[in-house]
């Protein structure tokens, strides 16, 4: 076997993630990555290890987000057994080229479900047998978000258990986790988006989300469908997050609003007919610009005339929770069109709050 320590480090990235398994056992999987505190085999996800080329770079490459470090898998090989000498560092790797590989273990397949995951038809059932929000974490998540006065209308709801599967290696948790009803232009239910939640409460870092690498994930029939705040008439609010939306129905609770969910749905999301004003709240970002602009010139096209609302800071959650309600309300004061002032601004249910 080749004592080149550049063929040594192609002939281990080749088997990027037994390496990780043997060497850097305290990680786990992650997508395309391999994750762990360090190269010292410390439990945590600071470093990571790419298990597969890509148009990022080679396989076995690593880095280390903490420090800054970077190297190959003879680095991890050398690291985590507190190897001195490179002579010593190529025996091991040649030692562990010449272990028998075992077969990856994989779990059976499940009999095929009558409703297949990720369909319309799962996404309307988990809806189904999820419960009222009021009185739930998902209300005390939206409350430590700023969102005091939730009025969402019906189109969220709570799920104490709801499944989370981190990736195709990895077997299924379960976690609480706010439920948002994505509906097309009829009021069908296409889909519905997943905000896993901690089960232990509020924190600064995350927000009050679960601890786990993707906290929110849509599924079903998401392309020009949203979820949505109210019926429409002939005056909407349009944004991506539902936590940005509800913040603004906070202010306009008799505004219609949906949330698309993301900057490029936002860009696609059908529009009712006979509207006659669009209100874009913008991320302030360029993802956001770039959704605005396409709805917007979309909007325009069939003779819609387009108002976008900007956030202070980076949206009109942290708007909300930074300013308050009232600083809130005296800036969109200033881009309502007047007949809205009236209509939305200073509405009875506004002022009855």
């Amino acid at each position: 076997m080749s004592r080149d320590p550049s063929e040594l480090a192609r002939r281990l990235a080749r088997e990027a993630e037994a390496v990780c398994r043997h060497y850097l056992s305290n990680g786990r999987r992650a997508g395309r990555y391999w994750l762990v505190g360090d190269v010292h085999n410390t439990p945590g996800r600071s470093l990571f290890v790419r298990l597969q080329e890509s148009p990022k770079g080679p396989a076995g490459k690593w880095t280390d987000a903490a420090t800054g470090e970077h190297g190959d898998l003879l680095d991890i090989i050398r690291e985590s057994l507190a190897l001195r000498d490179f002579r010593e560092v190529a025996e091991e790797a040649r030692r562990f080229l010449k272990l028998p590989r075992s077969e990856p273990q994989f779990a059976p397949k499940p009999i095929r479900s009558v409703t297949p995951a990720g369909s319309q038809e799962a996404a309307r059932r988990l809806f189904a047998i999820s419960s009222p929000i009021e009185g739930t974490l998902a209300e005390t998540y939206l409350q430590g978000r700023g969102i005091g006065q939730i009025h969402h209308g019906g189109s969220l709801r709570f799920h104490p258990h709801c499944y989370y599967r981190p990736d195709e290696y990895l077997p299924t948790e379960t976690w609480p986790a706010m439920i948002g009803s994505v509906t097309d232009l009829e009021g069908r239910i296409t889909g519905v988006h997943r905000t896993w939640l901690d089960p232990h409460g509020f924190d600064r870092v995350r927000l009050g989300k679960a601890p786990i690498d993707t906290p929110r994930r849509a599924m079903g029939d998401l392309v020009g469908n949203a979820v949505r705040f109210g019926v429409v008439d002939d005056v909407l609010a349009a944004g991506e997050g539902i936590e940005t939306m509800l913040s603004l129905r906070c202010a306009l609770p008799a505004l219609p609003m949906t949330a698309a969910l993301s900057a490029n749905h936002l860009s696609a999301m059908l529009l009712p007919s006979g509207l006659r004003r669009l209100y874009i709240a913008r991320d302030d970002d360029a993802a956001g610009d770039a959704g605005q602009a396409i709805l917007a010139k979309r909007a325009e096209a069939v003779g819609i005339e387009v108002i976008p609302l900007s956030p202070r800071l980076g949206d009109f959650n942290e708007d909300l929770h930074i300013f308050g309600l009232e600083a809130l309300r005296e800036a969109l004061l200033l881009q309502l069109a007047p007949e809205d002032v009236v209509r939305f601004l200073h509405s009875p249910t506004v002022a009855a709050e």
